[in-house]
């Protein structure tokens, strides 16, 4: 089975130590490599809400934070290479109130980000269904709900 090298980058010590309580390096590690089939190199980067929306403002014109960002460069039918962003206060709040267990809500946004690296997205409806199909699937397989039925 394919293994993606994987790197965690923390934009502060606060914020490793705010997501190490929820799940440690090697979980996250897991619940990647869960998701991706592919070798590669997948880098999560956990940001602040400045951070966030910077970068989304810049790569997608939008002015705000937003949980999760996925960056493709790479996607061939056996390597991927992808930087997928996380804005940690914003998982937290959006956990907060979906009434959502925090360390589920940011296992759900790892699998989505992991696919979208792999070329999955929801723009359309048929694509949205796939898409949150094998969303469900992966977490279901990690001990995790569906997420779609709290929404």
């Amino acid at each position: 089975m394919p293994k993606p090298s994987i790197e965690i980058q923390f934009a502060s010590p606060a914020l490793e130590t705010a997501v190490s309580t929820i799940a440690s390096t090697a979980l996250i590690k897991k619940w990647v490599r869960s998701a991706i089939g592919y070798d590669g190199l997948i880098t999560l980067r956990f940001v602040n809400p400045k951070e966030g929306k910077e970068l989304n403002s810049h790569f997608r014109n939008k002015d705000k934070a937003t949980n999760v960002l996925t960056f493709p460069y790479e996607l061939s039918k056996n390597h991927v290479v992808a930087d997928i962003i996380f804005c940690w206060p914003i998982i937290k709040q959006e956990a907060k109130e979906q009434g959502k267990a925090p360390k589920a809500h940011l296992a759900h946004l790892i699998i989505h980000g992991c696919l979208h690296a792999q070329g999955l997205d929801h723009e359309h409806e048929k694509e949205a269904q796939k898409m949150e199909a094998c969303e469900v699937a992966l977490l279901k397989s990690l001990g995790f709900s569906d997420p779609y039925a709290h929404i």
